[in-house]
C-alpha cells in the first residue's frame, strides 16, 4: 500500500515537474518573443532568439500589418503583396529617402538599398561600381522590384541646374524606363507560378557621369527561352507580344495579317485570358521612343504574325516513307499566309521543311531525304525559334543603341540584375536546368561574399568564433559545371557526336560518371529517363528526352539559306548572306552549344558582379496562388531555408558585420587619439585628419599591423574611457581576446553597429570642436587684420587731412592778404577821390546858372543859417538825389553862407546820390559842427548803369572787414554794368 502511494507521489511529482517546465518555457518564450511587437522589428537580427521560426513569425506579423520590407543584415527581404499599394513607390517617397541624411533610420524599403548604392558611387569608395542583385522564385516580384529601382535611379540622377543637361537626362530617363515594357512584352510570359514571368535574364547597367547624373544604360540578356514560341505547357501562355498584337491590332491590320476572329492558333493558347500586360499601345509607344519608327514596328509585327500562322502548318504521315509528309488541307492557307508575311517562296518553305539536305563524301555530294512527321514539326519549330531569337537580339541591340552612352561619357555604373527565379515544374528540361544553374551561381556568390568569407576572415584574423553551419552549394555546382566531368560536359560531348541521341545511353553515362556526387539521384519508378538534382532550393527532376537536341540547337543550313532569300528588309538584316565557309561540316561541329554559350555569358556576369559592391534583395513569394493578404508559412519557410536567409541573420546578429583595416581605421578615426591626430606614413588621408608634423602624441609608423595596433588601442581606450570591453590586442601565443562589441584582429578591426555608432558620434564631436577652434582662430585673425587695417587707414587719413588743412590755411591767409590789400587800395582811392572832389574855398558865392544847364531852382530850397542857433534843420523833401547828374551843380541856387552843418548835409547827400539810394521823405539830418568848413559833393557818373548782385567766388569776401553796422556788405557784391 505504501509502495503504491509512493509510486503515486512520484508520478504526481513527474507530472508537476513537466507542467512547471512547460510553464517556464512558455514564460521564457513570452519574455523573448512579444507577439505584439514583432511587426515593429525592422531588422530580423534584432529578433530574440534568432531562429527560423521567430523570423517567420516576424515576417508574418509585418505582412499582416501591411509592411512588406524587412532588413536581414546585409539583405533586404521583400514580400510580394500581390496588389497595388498606394503611395509606396510615389515620387514623394523617393524624395524622402533621397534627401534624408541617414536612409537607414527610415523604414526598410527598396529605396533604402538604392540610395545606399547611389551614395556609394558619390563617395567613390572602392569598389565604386554597384550591383543590386534581385533574386527569388518565379512570381516573387523580381521584375516589379527591378522596375521600381530603375525608376528611382532615373529620378534621383536627373537633378541638374543646367537646362540642357536636364533635358538630356530626362530623355535618357524616358528611354531607360521605356525599355521595361518592351523587354517584358517580348521576353515575359504567363506561367503556372506567375502571370508576368521573365523568360530571360537581364543585367541593366545605369551609366553615370562624374556628377552622378544619368548618361545612358546598357542591357545584357541571358538565355532567352525561345522554345516557348513553339511549345507552351498546359495552362501557360506564349510571350505577351503575340497576345498584344492579336487583341490590339486595328481592323485594317487584322485584314492584312489574316487575323480573323474565327482563326485559332496552336501557338496562342489561353488567348481568352486578359492580363494587365496585354497593352499593345503602350508597347508601340515605348518602341517609338526607343527609335523604332512605325514602319519598322509594322515589319516586326508582321514577322511575329507570320510565326503564328507557321504554327498552324500541320503535317500528316505519308503512306510511303520515301515520300514527303502530306500537308493537311486546312494548313495550306496558313502556309501561304506565312510565306506572304515573311516574303519568302511558298514552295521553297514547304520543301525545306519536309525535305532534309545531306552532304556526304569528300566531294560533298548532296542527297535529299524526306523527313518524318516529327522531323517536319521540329524543322518548322526551328524556323520559328531562330527568327524570334534573332528578332529579340535585334531589339536588345536597338535599345542599347538608343540608351547607351559613349565610353567617354560615363565613369561609373549601377547594375540591376533581374534573373529568372528557381523553377521546378512537373516536366523540366534543359531550360530549367540552365535557369536553376544560374540561381546556384548567384547563391554561391552570396554565400562566398557574406557567409563563407565572413567566417574565413574571422579565422584568419584570430577571432574566437563558434562557426554556424550553412548550406554550401559547391557540390551541386561541381555536379552541373565541374571539370573534368559534369552534366554540362557530358551534354556537350553527346551533342558534338554526329549521331542520334539515345536517352537511355546518356542516363547510363550519367550514372557511371557522376554516381559519387551525392547531389544527383534517379527515380527508379519513372518510365522515362531522368535524373534528379538536389539544388539549394530543393530537388528537381529533369527529363533527358530532348535535352541533347536542345543543347545542339540545330539550325539546318538549308533553313538559314531559305531565310536569307527573304525580301523583307528586317529579315534581310537579321539573316545576312554569309560566306560559304560558315556552312562547312567542320565549322558546324565546332558550333557553340546552348550550355556552353550560357555558361560563358554567366561567367562574364559573375566577373562583373565580383568587381562591384553587391546589394542583395531577396524576394519572397507569400503563397503559390498569387493572392493578396495570404501568408503560407510552409512555403515561405522553404524559401527562407533555400536562400540561406536564416544563416545570414544568425551571423549578422552574433558576429561583427563591420570590418575595417587598421590603416583605414586610423585614417578615419586617428583624430580621436588621446594626444590628437596620429602621423601616418601617407601624407594625407581621405578626411584630412592627420598631421604631417611630429609632435606630442604623434606616432611614426611603417604601416605594419604591429606598429598600428598601439595607435588603434589608444583610440579605442580614449573613446570608451578605459572600459573593460577593450582588451589587449591579438596575441598569437595567447588567444585570449574576447569582446562584445569590438575585436582587433591581425590586420583588421571588427566592430558591431553599436561600436560604429559610438565611434562616429565621438568623431563628429571632435570634428565639431576642431571646426569651432578653426572658426574662432580664423575670426580672431580676421579681427586682428581688420584692426591693423583700420589703424593704418586712420594714420593715412590723419596725415592727408593734416596736409589738406595746412594747404587750406595757407590759401585762406593768402586770400585774406589779397582782400586786405584790395580793400586798403580801394579805401585810399576812394578817400583820394573824395578829397579831390571837395571844394577847397571856405564859403560859396552866388553863382549864376551855367548857360545851357536846366534850371532847377524849383528843386532846391535855399539854405539859411540862423545866427542864434548852432544846429539847424534843413528840409530836403523836394530833393531827389537819384535824378541828379553825375557831379553836383550848385549854380541852380544861391548859397550865401555855408555853415558846417550844411557842409555835412551836402556831403551825405552826395554819398547817397552815388549809391543811388532813395531819400526818405521828411527825413531830417542832424549835423554836428565839423572842423571842415564846406561840404563837397562827388560827381555822379555821366552814364546810366545797372546794379546787380553776384556772389563772389572768394571765400570770406562777403564779410565787411571794417565796420559791422555798415549796410554795404561784400567786397565784390555790387557790380556795375553799362546799359
Amino acid at each position: 500500500m505504501a509502495t503504491r502511494q509512493t509510486n503515486g507521489l512520484k508520478d504526481s511529482q513527474k507530472v508537476l515537474d513537466y507542467t512547471t517546465l512547460n510553464h517556464t518555457v512558455e514564460e521564457i518564450k513570452a519574455f523573448l518573443i512579444n507577439e505584439d511587437e514583432l511587426h515593429q522589428f525592422n531588422d530580423l537580427t534584432k529578433v530574440n532568439p534568432v531562429t527560423t521560426a521567430t523570423v517567420l513569425r516576424c515576417l508574418q506579423a509585418r505582412y499582416a500589418a501591411g509592411v512588406f520590407y524587412t532588413n536581414a543584415g546585409c539583405t533586404l527581404v521583400a514580400l510580394n503583396p500581390f496588389q497595388r499599394v498606394p503611395n509606396l513607390y510615389s515620387s514623394e517617397v523617393m524624395k524622402e529617402y533621397h534627401h534624408v541624411s541617414q536612409p537607414q533610420e527610415l523604414k526598410p524599403h527598396i529605396f533604402t538599398v538604392a540610395e545606399q548604392a547611389f551614395r556609394n558611387v558619390q563617395s567613390h569608395i572602392e569598389p565604386i561600381n554597384q550591383s543590386l542583385i534581385v533574386s527569388g522564385e518565379s512570381g516573387a516580384g523580381k521584375t516589379w522590384t527591378s522596375r521600381c529601382l530603375m525608376n528611382y535611379f532615373a529620378t534621383v540622377a536627373a537633378s541638374s541646374t543646367s537646362v540642357k543637361c536636364q533635358e538630356n537626362v530626362e530623355r535618357i530617363e524616358k528611354r531607360v524606363l521605356d525599355s521595361n515594357p518592351v523587354m517584358e512584352a517580348f521576353g515575359n510570359a504567363s506561367t503556372l507560378r506567375n502571370h508576368n514571368s521573365s523568360r530571360f535574364g537581364k543585367y541593366i547597367q545605369l551609366q553615370l557621369n562624374r556628377c552622378q547624373q544619368l548618361q545612358g544604360a546598357s542591357v545584357q540578356t541571358y538565355l532567352l527561352e525561345k522554345t516557348r514560341v513553339a511549345y507552351q505547357a498546359p495552362s501557360e501562355r506564349n510571350f505577351h507580344i503575340f497576345y498584344q498584337i492579336v487583341k490590339g491590332a486595328t481592323e485594317e491590320q487584322k485584314s492584312e495579317w489574316g487575323l480573323h476572329e474565327a482563326a485559332e492558333f496552336f501557338w496562342l493558347p489561353n488567348a481568352e485570358n486578359t492580363l494587365e500586360e496585354d497593352q499593345f499601345d503602350e508597347t508601340k509607344n515605348a518602341m517609338l521612343h526607343l527609335g523604332v519608327d512605325h514602319a519598322t514596328q509594322h515589319q516586326v509585327f508582321t514577322i511575329l504574325v507570320g510565326l503564328l500562322h507557321l504554327g498552324n502548318v500541320q503535317f500528316s504521315s505519308p503512306m510511303d516513307e520515301s515520300y514527303p509528309c502530306d500537308l493537311k488541307a486546312e494548313a495550306k492557307n496558313f502556309l501561304a499566309t506565312t510565306a506572304n508575311l515573311l516574303k519568302i517562296s511558298e514552295e521553297d518553305l514547304l520543301e525545306q521543311i519536309r525535305i532534309r539536305t545531306i552532304k556526304a563524301g569528300k566531294q560533298h555530294q548532296i542527297f535529299k531525304k524526306p523527313c518524318s512527321k516529327m522531323e517536319c514539326e521540329t524543322r518548322r519549330d526551328c524556323v520559328a525559334k531562330v527568327i524570334y531569337a534573332k528578332l529579340f537580339d535585334w531589339l536588345v541591340k536597338v535599345i542599347n543603341g538608343s540608351v547607351c552612352s559613349h565610353s567617354f561619357g560615363w565613369t561609373n555604373f549601377i547594375g540591376l540584375l533581374d534573373v529568372y527565379g528557381f523553377e521546378s515544374f512537373p516536366q523540366n528540361n534543359l531550360e530549367q536546368l540552365c535557369i536553376n544553374y544560374a540561381n546556384e551561381k548567384l547563391q554561391q556568390h552570396f554565400v562566398r561574399h557574406y557567409l563563407k568569407a565572413q567566417q574565413e576572415e574571422y579565422t584568419s584574423e584570430g577571432l574566437e568564433w563558434s562557426f554556424i553551419s550553412y548550406q554550401d552549394n559547391q557540390s551541386c555546382l561541381d555536379l552541373i559545371e565541374g571539370n573534368p566531368t559534369s552534366i554540362f560536359s557530358l551534354l556537350n560531348e553527346e551533342s558534338r557526336l554526329n549521331r542520334n541521341s539515345d536517352e537511355n545511353l546518356f542516363k547510363t553515362r550519367l550514372q557511371t560518371t557522376l554516381a559519387k556526387n551525392h547531389c544527383i539521384s534517379w527515380d527508379v519508378f519513372s518510365k522515362v529517363p531522368n535524373f534528379i538534382v538536389a539544388h539549394y532550393a530543393g530537388k528537381v527532376n529533369y527529363q533527358i528526352e530532348g535535352m541533347v537536341e536542345k543543347n545542339k540547337d540545330p539550325v539546318p543550313p538549308e533553313l538559314m539559306q531559305l531565310l536569307q532569300t527573304s525580301r523583307d528588309v528586317l529579315l534581310m538584316e537579321l539573316f545576312p548572306i554569309e560566306e560559304k565557309a560558315h556552312n562547312d561540316t567542320k565549322v558546324q561541329n565546332k558550333a557553340v552549344t546552348v550550355v556552353s554559350k550560357f555558361k560563358g555569358s554567366l561567367e562574364s556576369l559573375m566577373r562583373i558582379l565580383n568587381s562591384t559592391t553587391p546589394h542583395y534583395i531577396r524576394c519572397i513569394k507569400p503563397n503559390m496562388d498569387c493572392k493578396p493578404r495570404l501568408f503560407t508559412s510552409q512555403e515561405i519557410f522553404t524559401q527562407l531555408e533555400a536562400c540561406g536567409l536564416v544563416e545570414t541573420v544568425n551571423i549578422s546578429a552574433a558576429g561583427f558585420p563591420i570590418r575595417v583595416p587598421c590603416q583605414h581605421f586610423l585614417e578615419r578615426y586617428g583624430l580621436l587619439g588621446k594626444y590628437g591626430p596620429i602621423n601616418l606614413p601617407s601624407p594625407a588621408s581621405v578626411n584630412g585628419c592627420f598631421s604631417t608634423k611630429k609632435g606630442k602624441g604623434s606616432l611614426s609608423t611603417d604601416g605594419s599591423s604591429e606598429t598600428l595596433q598601439p595607435a588603434v588601442q589608444d583610440i579605442l581606450s580614449h573613446v570608451l574611457d578605459g572600459q573593460s570591453i577593450v582588451s589587449s590586442f591579438h596575441n598569437p601565443a595567447a588567444n585570449q581576446f574576447r569582446c562584445s562589441i569590438v575585436h582587433c584582429g591581425k590586420t583588421k578591426l571588427f566592430m558591431t553597429h553599436g561600436m560604429l555608432e559610438l565611434l562616429e558620434s565621438a568623431r563628429n564631436q571632435t570634428l565639431d570642436k576642431k571646426a569651432l577652434c578653426i572658426q574662432y582662430s580664423w575670426r580672431r585673425y580676421r579681427q586682428r587684420k581688420l584692426a591693423r587695417s583700420r589703424r593704418a587707414a586712420t594714420l593715412i587719413q590723419a596725415a592727408i587731412r593734416s596736409w589738406l588743412t595746412r594747404q587750406w590755411i595757407k590759401k585762406l591767409n593768402h586770400a585774406a592778404i589779397v582782400l586786405q590789400r584790395a580793400w586798403k587800395a580801394w579805401k585810399i582811392k576812394m578817400e583820394t577821390l573824395a578829397d579831390d572832389e571837395l571844394d577847397d574855398t571856405s564859403y560859396f558865392k552866388e553863382i549864376e546858372l551855367i548857360p545851357g544847364s536846366p534850371k532847377c531852382s524849383s528843386l532846391f530850397l535855399p539854405l539859411r543859417a540862423s545866427p542864434n542857433k548852432q544846429s539847424q534843420s534843413i528840409c530836403v523833401e523836394n530833393l531827389n538825389p537819384c535824378s541828379w547828374p553825375l557831379g553836383l551843380t550848385l549854380s541852380s541856387f544861391c548859397i550865401t553862407t555855408m555853415t558846417p552843418s550844411a557842409y555835412e548835409i551836402l556831403k551825405a547827400f552826395a554819398r547817397l546820390a552815388i549809391l543811388k539810394l532813395k531819400w526818405r521823405n521828411n527825413h531830417k539830418l542832424k549835423h554836428t559842427r565839423s572842423h571842415r568848413g564846406i561840404a563837397s559833393i562827388r560827381a555822379l557818373p555821366e552814364v546810366q548803369v545797372k546794379f546787380h548782385c553776384k556772389r563772389s567766388p572768394l571765400l570770406f569776401a562777403d564779410t565787411y572787414p571794417e565796420h559791422q553796422k555798415c549796410m554795404i556788405i561784400g567786397f565784390n557784391q555790387i557790380l556795375l554794368e553799362k546799359v
